[in-house]
């Protein structure tokens, strides 16, 4: 199977043949339908700009993955549906890239933690790409970032910025750490030398006086929505904590070793998950796509289009360990794996659009925005998106009333256009304007 042979093909491999049944035996122009599209004028306008001269696709195809959740299943399917990898085995992790996948770029668009089922083994299966020198690209998503300003903020002078973003990561974190004891911790002395479970409440929460003192604090900094959200937020995160905690079978002592353990697996040069972080990019340019995990705000765009992408991520980099935590974690290099273009995020106007078409940045392509019916392609501010979030994760999937674990991946080349494959959606989603600038049959 290739990438663009949508309909399956019959392999030795029953697993990978019960991938393939989930996935659409057909494929059309992109529907113009309110699961596909935000604006009435979204794909005309894809099409005039596609059509317009400096318009640029990738120069070699793009495979891309988004929002992942720890699932680690759904990943390796998607990676299949893709035609990038092929089974050499059963078991997760046991894969080799195919023939086409040595000559794609493979870009995972972040939030490859949290929720579940095994955040470890989504990881293990990472480090494994890796492993196999495919071309990679791991963009940083808000629920990895989250972990990392939580780890970080154990061992930094703490304030009223930066005291509470251990509890916000909230109960979807607990599960990795969960994971972290018992594989690392249980059968071991993991009690001895740790604080007292008052002194480790003390360490992971938030000082009382926090809930009075960060809008002061923040003022000038988020607005007014942003700060009435963080506290709102805060407050449910810190009456329910502990009790997720117990649910998950974990005392707060037992979480901050696992904290401290995770320290050690991602923070140390010699950990088993330093790469994770150290390979992380905020934001990737191929052509006329800009592929990041959420969002722009007028700030970035302008970053962009004066210094250019390696500059904002050598900026994401140091900023990351380097500077202050609530400015990083609340500023704009932040909103752009946080946004959902809410009040309380920081605003793409359409000034900051077309700052960033003249750019050369025509196409967003972001997951964040989980989706139930395949991708869409929606229009801000005059600014093209493609949503890529078609809920993975079995987990969410759950939740949210959708069958087992999501398939699912966006693929772009220059050849082909544009299509958006996902289990949950009964064709394959193909954006090709022809020479006439409409949406093309796909060719078979």
């Amino acid at each position: 199977m290739t990438a663009f042979n949508v309909i399956p093909k019959v392999s030795k491999q029953p697993y990978h043949n019960a991938i393939l049944t989930r996935l659409p035996t057909e494929w059309a122009p992109w529907p113009d339908d309110a699961t596909s599209v935000n604006h009435d004028e979204a794909l005309s306008t894809f099409v005039k700009r596609s059509r317009k001269k400096g318009f640029a696709w990738p120069k070699k195809p793009v495979a891309f993955i988004s929002d992942p959740h720890a699932d680690a299943e759904a990943f390796e399917a998607s990676l299949i549906a893709a035609g990038v990898i092929e089974r050499e085995g059963s078991h997760l992790c046991e894969y080799t890239l195919t023939k086409f996948g040595k000559k794609t770029e493979i870009v995972v668009g972040g939030d490859c933690l949290d929720k579940g089922p095994s955040n470890l083994m989504m990881l293990r299966s990472l480090a494994h790409l890796y492993r196999l020198k495919a071309d990679i690209t791991l963009l940083a998503g808000n629920h990895d970032l989250r972990l990392l300003m939580g780890l970080l903020s154990l061992e930094r002078d703490t304030d009223a910025g930066s005291q509470h973003l251990f509890v916000r990561m909230g109960k979807k974190v607990i599960p990795l750490f969960k994971e972290v004891f018992d594989q690392y911790l249980a059968d071991t002395q993991w009690d001895k030398g740790l604080p007292s479970e008052a002194a480790c409440r003390q360490a992971l929460f938030p000082g009382n006086d926090w809930f009075e003192n960060f809008p002061f604090y923040a003022a000038g900094f988020l607005t007014p929505e942003g700060i009435e959200r963080e506290i709102s937020k805060m407050t449910t995160k810190a009456q329910s904590f502990e009790a997720h905690c117990a649910k998950n079978g974990l005392s707060l002592t037992q979480v901050y070793a696992a904290a401290m353990k995770c320290r050690s697996l991602f923070l140390n040069k010699s950990g088993e998950f330093s790469w994770f972080f150290r390979r992380m990019q905020l934001v990737k340019k191929r052509g006329s796509f800009l592929f990041l995990h959420a969002g722009l705000d007028d700030h970035m765009a302008e970053l962009l289009a004066k210094y250019g992408v390696k500059h904002v991520n050598r900026a994401f980099k140091k900023n990351l360990m380097h500077q202050n935590l609530f400015s990083f974690y609340y500023g704009s290099l932040a909103n752009t794996f946080r946004t959902k273009y809410r009040k309380a995020d920081l605003p793409l106007t359409p000034r900051g659009a077309y700052i960033a078409r003249r750019a050369g940045i025509q196409v967003l392509v972001h997951g964040h925005i989980n989706q139930h019916f395949g991708q869409r392609v929606t229009l801000k501010n005059g600014l093209i998106h493609i949503e890529a979030d078609i809920t993975l994760d079995a987990h969410s999937r759950k939740n949210e009333g959708l069958d087992g674990y999501g398939v699912g991946v966006t693929l772009i080349d220059k050849n082909r256009g544009v299509i958006g494959l996902s289990c949950d959606y009964p064709q394959a989603k193909v954006f090709k304007p022809g020479r006439k600038g409409k949406l093309v049959e796909p060719a078979k």
